[in-house]
């Protein structure tokens, strides 16, 4: 998206992330706008990734059909058609890259799940040999597949700051251990789902970030988006080999760049993305889709 094609709705903006902006949408009821932006090392960065937007919205909304005999989802509908009034003037603008979904009174606590150590689960373990206070066997590397998927939780530090990992005793402290139970059962069960469905096509699924909220009734639901190259690390099954960073198909690209390539020493705002860096992390943004899913992306063809 170039520019703010939705300039005329900021009244109604209650939210803007690092991705996705939100509006009001009526009773108990928000659309939630997935932009092009990408960001790394807490930073948003200045370069958008075309089209990245419209793979993150149908990429969920693929994965929200997928799961939803686990856990139900947020999503009201994704046919702009269908949208409130006031958003009929960018029908254009919200196609393909758009969700109606119910508010929700979100969780506190980031939901994790891993099934391979990496990232930020390596570096707990190669300090401690456990990740948020699971012991893991000795001796394992990065790229290691683990025993059995674990859950990971951290805090939900406000834009610009780190995230803390979380023991589960911490999780229960701070919702009580009916909610932690349930919380982690339910990110356990995505990721088992996932894992499952993406070794179909090839695809290693080492772990994944899932938001989740209640609504009136006090259901669980799973919000904002799920699966995706944004929330997820994903492999290439073929080339996966423990012992150093994997090939992938999230924006693990767009790091590397920026942390051994660009000269970046991340005291300043990150620098613009080169031409082949931006065309390079679109293609596997897409190729992700359409392995997953099966089917070949367009822009349009997002949303069902």
């Amino acid at each position: 998206m170039t520019g703010d094609p939705l300039a005329g709705l900021a009244e109604i903006r209650v939210h803007s992330g690092k991705v996705r902006e939100l509006y009001l949408a009526g009773d108990d009821l928000l659309l939630m706008v997935a932009s092009d932006r990408i960001s790394a090392f807490d930073y948003i960065l200045p370069t958008d990734i075309p089209d990245k937007g419209a793979v993150l919205t149908g990429m969920s909304l693929w994965w929200f059909e997928q799961l939803a005999d686990i856990v139900p989802n947020h999503v009201v509908t994704a046919r702009v058609e269908d949208y409130p009034a006031i958003f009929a003037p960018y029908t254009e603008a919200l196609r393909g890259r758009s969700v109606l979904c119910r508010k929700l009174a979100m969780v506190g606590v980031e939901c994790v799940a891993r099934g391979y150590l990496a990232g930020s689960g390596l570096r707990d373990y190669e300090t401690t040999g456990s990740v948020c206070g699971i012991e893991l066997p000795v001796g394992l590397r990065d790229g290691s597949r683990l025993p059995e998927p674990i859950f990971t939780p951290t805090t939900k530090a406000p834009l610009g700051e780190h995230d803390s990992a979380m023991t589960f005793d911490d999780v229960v402290a701070a919702v009580g251990a009916d909610a932690a139970a349930e919380l982690r059962d339910v990110t356990l069960a995505v990721y088992s789902r996932g894992r499952d469905l993406a070794a179909k096509a090839g695809i290693i699924l080492a772990d994944t970030k899932i938001e989740l909220g209640r609504d009136g009734d006090g259901r669980l639901l799973l919000a904002d988006e799920v699966l995706t190259p944004d929330s997820s690390r994903f492999w290439p099954e073929i080339s996966w080999a423990p012992g150093g960073q994997q090939p992938s198909y999230d924006k693990q690209y767009v790091r590397d760049w920026l942390a051994h390539e660009s000269g970046w020493d991340r005291s300043s705002e990150p620098p613009p993305l080169p031409d082949d860096v931006v065309a390079n992390t679109r293609a596997k943004y897409v190729e992700a889709y359409e392995r997953l899913t099966g089917k070949r992306f367009t822009p349009s063809s997002t949303t069902p």
